[in-house]
């Protein structure tokens, strides 16, 4: 997709919009590939194998930084401290357009890219277009034709992605046309895609994969503190990260959202685990995730009292284990968060 995303037109580029499904390009001049032929049929392409090994040698971490890079501009498109949304399926058209862009701008800042004289990128010395899916079902048009393009997609259901790269002709297109002239990229032409992540762990989207009734349980309640509340009583043990607290309390600050709630919940045994003083001390006793930085653990504790096969934590001469479901409760102990 051609463009800043700011506004402004780049200097010998034109402003368009890329849809999840379906981004403009500019036609290369002179698309550069080598002169040798595979045993496939494709010849061989230096600018595709140069962009391949920069971030496969250049960049590290290159799973996670992509995983970071899904997950950010999915947010930030969904917007759940002002919407409440926690769906891509929940956007309107015009944001599902926006989310290649989002899409196109995160992966830039990530990776510290360039822009092209033409194109979105400028990789390696290569031009190279961004290209976002939501399916996996990228839709090419006529003018794509010779584009090197960072193929990119998400599925926040299955906590997934994809990123590879390809360049773009005839023989990796299906011969069908949709309305707009554009083509989708053929079962047989996906065996060229060069990938960089293939089905990669995309970080999860914590409120889509609760069941129905647990998140009836957390946003049905009226006011945004008790749902961020609610949340804490309800998903426990597992990591909670800043985006559910702000989506389900649609608020902002999230930190403060937390306070308050240990504030609340601790005369029903629960504490909320964070990433610093005591709190890592506290989850690895107890053989609770640790958590990150802006993320966060609840757990409702209990006196071990007659209790010796669950693991225990010691605070002020006292030993507390995870509190098992008809355990009366009882107020929280002191912990430095």
């Amino acid at each position: 997709m051609v463009g800043s995303g700011k506004g402004e037109p780049i200097p010998g580029r034109s402003i368009n919009a890329m849809s999840s499904e379906d981004a403009l390009f500019s036609v290369p001049e002179n698309p550069v590939v080598g002169g040798e032929v595979l045993p496939d049929g494709r010849e061989t392409d230096d600018e595709l194998e140069r962009v391949v090994q920069w971030f496969g040698g250049a960049v590290s971490d290159l799973e996670n930084r992509f995983s970071s890079v899904m997950r950010q501009s999915l947010d930030e498109v969904l917007d759940g401290q002002r919407t409440g949304r926690y769906d891509v399926q929940e956007l309107e058209k015009t944001e599902k357009t926006y989310l290649g862009t989002k899409v196109e701008i995160v992966c830039r800042a990530e990776f510290g890219i360039p822009y092209g004289a033409k194109l979105d990128y400028l990789i390696a010395g290569a031009e190279v277009d961004a290209k976002f899916s939501l399916s996996g079902k990228w839709m090419i048009p006529t003018e794509a034709m010779g584009h090197l393009c960072l193929l990119m997609s998400a599925d926040d259901k299955s906590s997934s992605f994809d990123v590879g790269m390809m360049r773009i002709g005839e023989d990796v297109l299906a011969g069908g046309k949709n309305k707009d002239g554009k083509r989708q990229i053929s079962s047989a032409g996906r065996r060229y895609i060069k990938w960089l992540c293939k089905d990669g762990a995309l970080q999860e989207n914590l409120l889509l994969g609760l069941d129905a009734e647990m998140l009836s349980l957390v946003m049905s309640v009226p006011s945004g503190q008790s749902r961020v509340d609610q949340l804490f009583r309800c998903v426990q043990g597992r990591v909670i990260d800043r985006n559910a607290v702000l989506t389900t309390g649609k608020q902002l600050d999230a930190p403060k959202r937390v306070r308050d709630s240990r504030r609340r919940l601790a005369s029903e045994g629960i504490v909320i685990l964070g990433h610093q003083n005591d709190s890592p001390h506290v989850s690895r006793a107890l053989g609770l995730p640790v958590a990150d930085k802006g993320t966060w653990v609840a757990v409702r504790l209990v006196p071990a009292l007659g209790v010796d096969n669950r693991r225990r934590l010691t605070v002020e001469g006292i030993d507390y284990v995870v509190a098992q479901p008809g355990e009366p409760p009882v107020p929280a102990p002191r912990i430095r968060y």
